[in-house]
């Protein structure tokens, strides 16, 4: 199997045409997916949604700098050449810009809350890894909650 089947192998592919692309392995303490990679005789671990814009683009993997995702969803892995995609180059001024505009910020401005912000994103990640694990795409309500950062199993109001 080569490497780039043996990543796709690791994708839910939503069902619908603007659907995420989620990564369903391996996620890092910080919410984001980790692929490993045998490169010159060592094993290299790579962001999922990194090595997806690889393949869309053709480019190497050190051919260029920071990504963004637009859709905010950090499994997202949706790279693509067209205007389909979710995950887009940008710089790391963008990158801060985009943030502080979808107030994605307050987290990440005291060292104090940094810790708290990389548990939470983790967990919301590793459920969200967790539910298109075992059921893939098949109850889109229970990931639609999940990317909200809601809790699928809370009673409703009505």
């Amino acid at each position: 199997m080569t490497p780039a089947e043996r990543f796709w192998a690791k994708v839910a592919k939503g069902p619908d045409p603007e659907d995420h692309w989620l990564w369903r392995a391996a996620v890092a303490d910080d919410g984001y997916g980790r692929y490993t990679l045998n490169a010159g005789g060592r094993t290299v671990a790579v962001r999922p949604h990194r090595y997806a814009f690889h393949l869309a683009s053709g480019r190497p993997l050190d051919g260029f700098g920071t990504l963004m995702h637009e859709c905010d969803v950090p499994l997202c892995v949706r790279a693509t050449t067209g205007q389909d995609t979710h995950v887009v180059e940008g710089s790391t001024r963008a990158n801060m810009l985009d943030r502080a505009r979808k107030g994605r910020d307050a987290n990440g401005t005291s060292f104090h809350w940094r810790g708290l912000a990389r548990e939470h994103f983790a967990a919301r990640s590793h459920a969200l890894r967790d539910e298109v694990r075992a059921y893939g795409w098949t109850r889109p309500e229970r990931i639609a909650a999940l990317i909200a950062g809601t809790d699928p199993d809370a009673p409703t109001l009505f």
